[in-house]
């Protein structure tokens, strides 16, 4: 139990530790996702170690992110029961010992076991950082703190990008899994001392003093109290599939399916596309790097514009400026528009993702919003399966190099679609 009386009234700094936690976690998050696609081109190369040929590249691609569903759904819904601190603590440690595994991996059968274990780890972050970061940011801010905690992705895959730059050459493609236990040692340790518990999850559990605490000592809204019994996971269920929130729910999960596919297709297979059209891998490597800067820079920009306008009417034009710039690409332009394009198709996909989160946190009640991320992620991470294996496919078929980015561009229009198609949500929420 919390002692309030020794708890401050209001410590800024410690809202900002939840954000700072959160960030680092997803900039491993990050990291550990995108850095297969650094690596892809030298794992396929003729003498590499393993001379991986496309569709094994993009199987192995598939296999963290069919651990992500299984993580995603289960912890998901197991956050609002067990506690988010708890969950959070678990999955980093889980991903980071696994990312050292894959580093050993002997065989390319072991390297892709590990990078499914590997995943089930990672999908517990997600929607636990999301829930974490939300609640404890003020109300007005709830869109730019999330953007600015999930812009980790991006930088992970800027530093992803930076590193396979200077380390493959010399050191080959096992240095840069070891690099992704780093969590255990520098997130882990943080985390611990730092990071609350949801007060949403407290009061839930009949802990009014210590959620009276915490909500004190962030400067956020009590949380509105919600049944103790053994209930509580299948009424969070309940939420998401009832009225009109059930058009919603499976809008949301759509859309993520369509943005994670956007995501994990070009993260994987871009350095690939780009070596394919003549680049040399440095060069190819580079457009990785841009693609990542550009969902950072974006994301935070118009994160803003979602606390001021909303965030259905910037999702959709977010959806929109991936498919312009995707489709453009295949009109191999200059070196400046390439540059340009590049990185507003960095925003317009895993920048889009990052607003698709962030819709889905404010439009559900903190009593269901972890369960929401949980499912909404959860259906999202069969698009990410479905990522690299399309990207494969776009690659392998004969159709030419512009069909590899207007098969990106096409389902970019499909999730502005979705995204449009959501039912206004006019509850005001404080929760």
């Amino acid at each position: 139990m919390v002692d309030t009386a020794q708890v401050p009234k209001v410590s800024r700094s410690a809202g900002l530790w939840v954000v700072a936690i959160c960030l680092v976690t997803i900039i491993f998050d990050g990291y550990d996702l995108i850095v297969y696609g650094a690596v892809v081109p030298a794992l396929t190369s003729p003498g590499s170690e393993w001379e991986l040929s496309l569709p094994q590249a993009g199987a192995i691609g598939s296999y963290a992110l069919i651990g992500m569903v299984i993580g995603t759904l289960l912890v998901g819904a197991l956050t609002d029961i067990l506690g988010r601190r708890k969950i959070m603590l678990a999955s980093i440690a889980w991903f980071s010992v696994a990312m050292g595994l894959s580093a050993l991996a002997p065989t390319p059968e072991i390297f892709g076991l590990m990078r499914f274990v590997t995943g089930i780890g990672l999908g517990g972050v997600v929607p636990t950082a999301i829930a974490l970061t939300v609640e404890y940011a003020p109300a007005h801010r709830r869109n730019f703190n999330n953007a600015l905690m999930f812009s980790g992705f991006s930088i992970g895959g800027v530093l992803a990008a930076f590193l396979a730059i200077n380390l493959l050459p010399d050191h080959g493609f096992r240095i840069m899994f070891w690099i992704g236990m780093a969590p255990l040692l520098v997130v882990v340790p943080l985390a611990w001392k730092f990071l609350p518990e949801s007060a949403a999850f407290l009061r839930a559990r009949g802990r009014d003093a210590e959620a009276e605490a915490l909500a004190t000592r962030y400067g956020v809204p009590l949380p509105t109290a919600a049944p103790t019994d053994d209930a509580d996971s299948k009424s969070a269920i309940a939420t998401l599939f009832s009225g009109t929130r059930i058009v919603a729910t499976v809008l949301f999960g759509a859309a993520s399916f369509v943005g994670l596919l956007l995501v994990y297709g070009l993260n994987q297979w871009l350095p690939k596309i780009m070596t394919t059209a003549g680049y040399p891998l440095g060069s190819a490597l580079t457009f990785l790097l841009v693609l990542n800067i550009g969902a950072v820079i974006g994301a935070l920009l118009v994160s803003i514009l979602a606390d001021k306008w909303g965030s259905k009417a910037v999702t959709v034009a977010a959806f929109g400026a991936a498919a312009a710039s995707l489709a453009l690409l295949a009109t191999k332009p200059g070196a400046g528009l390439l540059m340009l394009l590049i990185a507003v198709a960095g925003f317009g996909t895993v920048g889009t993702q990052i607003l698709v989160n962030g819709y889905v946190a404010t439009y559900y009640p903190a009593s269901a919003r972890a369960t929401a991320l949980g499912w909404s992620l959860g259906i999202g991470r069969i698009g990410a399966i479905v990522g690299p294996t399309y990207g494969a496919w776009l690659l392998a078929s004969s159709n030419g190099i512009g069909w590899n980015f207007y098969g990106f561009a096409i389902p970019a229009v499909v999730g502005a679609v979705i995204i449009a198609l959501v039912p206004a949500n006019r509850r005001a929420r404080t929760s």
